[in-house]
This record gives C-alpha cells, sequence and structure tokens, in this order.
C-alpha cells in the first residue's frame, strides 16, 4: 500500500539541505514538533505508566530476544507504548519523522518498537554503540531511530551523543577506540527545546552521557527497521483491538499488524 501518500510522509516534507545532511552526517534536528502542552500532556501519562506498572515497567523489551540488556540500571524504561493511550499515537505517524526515516530505510519500513527512556540522575553514560549486529550495512542501512525530547537536551543532564558520519564506516566502536565510554574526539551532544525531535541513522556511532542534574532526562524513542528485519516489541503479539481499530489502515501496515 501507499502508506507515504496516507500519511503524507513523503520525502518532500524535508528540505533538500535537510536530506543532504541526514544522508552525510546520519542524524537530523527537526526542531519542535511538539507543543509545550502536548509534552506536558505525555510526562502526565508516563507518571500515570509508571505507577500502574512499577517493578514490571518496560517488561515487554524483558521479551524481546533482539535486545541483548532489556534491563538498564541507569535510566527508567517503559515499552510498547503504541497501546497505552492515543497520546502516543503522533510518535508514529508523524509526516516529517517519517519521512525521515524513510530517507534512511526506503519505503519497505516498520515500526520496530516505541519506547521511553529517561536518564537517572548521576548515571546514564552508555558505551558508543550502534544499533545493527556487527555494525555492517553493506549499503543498506537496517535500523533508524528517532528521539523525541520530554526534557531540554542539555550538556549536563545525559543528552545522547552521536559521531557525525560514523554511520559510513561500517566500524564498531570497541573495534576503533580503546574505551567506548570515554568522549570520542568527533562526537557531537544532541542538545536541543523539550519538544523537539532528533531522528540518527541507528548505524551511527552513538550513546547516553551522564546526567549530572538532580532531575531524569526524559525522551521516548520511536525505532523502525526495514520490514525484513525482527522488531525489538514483537507488535502482533502485542496490538489490542482498540488500537487497531483506533489507528487505521496505513498506520497498522507501519506496525506491520
Amino acid at each position: 500500500m501507499d502508506w507515504k501518500a496516507a500519511m503524507h510522509a513523503n520525502v518532500d516534507q524535508l528540505t533538500g539541505a535537510e536530506q543532504e545532511f541526514l544522508r552525510t552526517e546520519g542524524y537530523l534536528n527537526l526542531g519542535p514538533i511538539l507543543t509545550p502542552s502536548e509534552v506536558q500532556h505525555i510526562n502526565n501519562r508516563i507518571v500515570e505508566l509508571e505507577e500502574e506498572e512499577g517493578e514490571d515497567a518496560g517488561s515487554e523489551l524483558a521479551d524481546s530476544k533482539y535486545i541483548r540488556h532489556p534491563k538498564e540500571a541507569g535510566a527508567d524504561r517503559l515499552a510498547d507504548l503504541v497501546n497505552k493511550g492515543s497520546v502516543f499515537d503522533i510518535f508514529y505517524t508523524q509526516p516529517r519523522v517519517l519521512a525521515g526515516i524513510s530517507l534512511v530505510l526506503g519505503v519497505d519500513m516498520k515500526l520496530s518498537s516505541l519506547n521511553y527512556r529517561a536518564a537517572k540522575p548521576g548515571m546514564g553514560l552508555q558505551k558508543l554503540h550502534v544499533d545493527w549486529r556487527d555494525g555492517k550495512h553493506y549499503g543498506q542501512f537496517r535500523v533508524c531511530n528517532s528521539i523525541w525530547l520530554l526534557d531540554d537536551f542539555t550538556a549536563d543532564n545525559g543528552a545522547t551523543r552521536v559521531v557525525p558520519g560514523s554511520h559510513l564506516w561500517d566500524q564498531m566502536p570497541e573495534h576503533e577506540m580503546a574505551d567506548p565510554l570515554q568522549p570520542h574526539p568527533e562526537e557531537i551532544l544532541i542538545q536541543g527545546r523539550a519538544g523537539s525531535v532528533f531522528i540518527f541513522n541507528s548505524h551511527v556511532w552513538h550513546g547516553g552521557t551522564t546526567n549530572s542534574t538532580a532531575l531524569p532526562r526524559r525522551s521516548i524513542h520511536s525505532y523502525f527497521c526495514r520490514r525484513d528485519q525482527p522488531q525489538q516489541v514483537d507488535q502482533k503479539r502485542y496490538i489490542t483491538s482498540e488500537t487497531r481499530n483506533r489507528i487505521g489502515a496505513s498506520a497498522c501496515h507501519l506496525l506491520d499488524v
């Protein structure tokens, strides 16, 4: 089906300069997409979910055989947000985001997972890594992520770091660096206001940094893969009839349900 036309997600949602930057640098700042009131509404819903799920929060990720370390001590997690309220629908239907993801992956793509991550105070540091097996893509990128900022991302609150252009290297950080926990000389921090969205090719070297503030640093990751790849969260397994009826045929196609 022509889901891109149905969801107004054609490449002309991005300027030529944006397309070129995403291709060459491997990431793109789309700027503010959520309004302050939308961010507040989403954060309120997240608080409700954390209270409801307690120790089970993020358990859908623990069921995934495609995630090496489903439990992350340095961050709070929620998973399967697709089925946890209409407030999360925008995270996998927003036209500019979908246009950028499809520029990386091609039209033949699907949502892999929709998860929440909040770097805890004093924690959150990750090794530089890629989200694809041995890192090699052989000219076809398999995975692409979008980070939706639910707080301002700053230099001291655990903002994600990326190494621009590293998606073209076909190398893994641990093979090239003595210690991937350390800063890379070419890395940059994703910094922006709450409500902003960054796309990054998940073959780019990336990782969380230490949150040196007293508050959690909150974000949602809307993560996509090519259609021939397994999803992090099996959407067919978790999809509810309420969600299926609400979102329509094009979104169901993107979920592969």
